[in-house]
């Protein structure tokens, strides 16, 4: 799924050079649920940049089920973003002015899906989230927790191959953030691979494998239920 090959983003900063990312190596497998793990400035957000297309390394290789993203276009990104991965945020990201089911079929118009296939992928990936019944809905309308299961059922509705979460659950109340941990827990159970970006040891530990980087270098890489984080 994920092979990363001696990856380097580099950015001047005056006379200073910063290595936001210092030499990645990591291989990622399908249907695998990793969680990168790191405190702020660790190198994480921009490794989740890299992992999900939304930025490209000043040197190293990525490949991306087997297709080498390392060089591509925006307009090629885009494609393979849209593609091959679907986002959850930690903001959720919904646009105010459409209602829940539109905000799901948004990818889907991108990938040039006519409106009657489009509504009925957009409400069976609401319906797997549970919330079918909020389809016509606007954000403002809908709980924090609710909105972040528009934003899942929006990643899942196109059936990428990956999921990509941004600290799904950092706006989220202790019990709704519970809750979303254990839907991906289902979906990682029915063969989607997770990625997961958090800064939170308790989030990182339920994942299946934990990368920890630190100052854009990947200090440990080690199965969840054998790691012991500290912060």
């Amino acid at each position: 799924m994920i092979l990363i090959k001696d990856l380097y983003k580099i950015y001047q900063m005056g006379d200073s050079e910063v290595r936001a990312l210092d030499g990645i190596n990591l291989h990622i497998a399908p249907k695998e649920f990793v969680a990168i793990i790191g405190p702020s400035g660790s190198g994480k957000s921009t490794l989740m940049n890299m992992i999900g297309c939304l930025d490209v390394p000043t040197s190293g290789k990525y490949f991306l089920g087997g297709n080498d993203v390392s060089d591509l276009t925006d307009d090629e990104q885009a494609y393979i973003r849209n593609k091959q991965i679907g986002f959850i945020f930690q903001q959720y990201n919904l646009l105010p002015k459409l209602t829940a089911r539109e905000n799901v079929e948004l990818p889907l118009i991108y990938r040039g899906i006519g409106g009657s296939e489009r509504k009925k992928m957009a409400m069976e990936a609401l319906e797997r989230v549970g919330m079918a019944e909020r389809a016509d809905h606007l954000p403002k309308e809908l709980s924090g927790g609710q909105q972040q299961r528009v934003s899942i059922a929006r990643a899942l509705a196109g059936k990428p191959p990956m999921i990509l979460a941004d600290e799904p659950t950092g706006a989220l109340d202790s019990k709704t953030g519970a809750e979303l941990m254990e839907m991906l827990k289902e979906l990682h159970s029915e063969g989607n691979t997770i990625v997961l970006i958090t800064h939170d040891s308790d989030i990182a530990r339920q994942a299946k494998r934990i990368v920890r980087i630190q100052d854009g270098k990947i200090t440990r890489d080690s199965a969840a239920d054998s790691e012991v984080v500290c912060e």
